[in-house]
C-alpha cells in the first residue's frame, strides 16, 4: 500500500465497507488549477450528493 497515489488511497478506503460500490468512490469535487496560480474548487456534476436547497427539486 506504500506505492499508492492519494487518489487510490481515497478509493480504497471508501470501497472497503461492505456493500459500497464504484459510485461511493466516485470524485466529488474538481480541481483547476490555472496557470496565473488560482485554483478553482467545485462540486463535480456527478456528486451523489449536492449542496443547496433540499426542498427545491430543480
Amino acid at each position: 500500500m506504500t506505492d499508492m497515489t492519494d487518489d487510490e488511497k481515497r478509493r480504497d478506503q471508501l470501497l472497503r465497507l461492505s456493500g459500497s460500490t464504484e459510485a461511493d468512490a466516485a470524485p466529488r469535487i474538481t480541481i483547476d488549477e490555472k496557470s496565473d496560480g488560482v485554483t478553482r474548487i467545485d462540486i463535480a456534476e456527478t456528486a451523489a450528493v449536492r449542496p443547496g436547497d433540499p426542498e427545491n427539486k430543480e
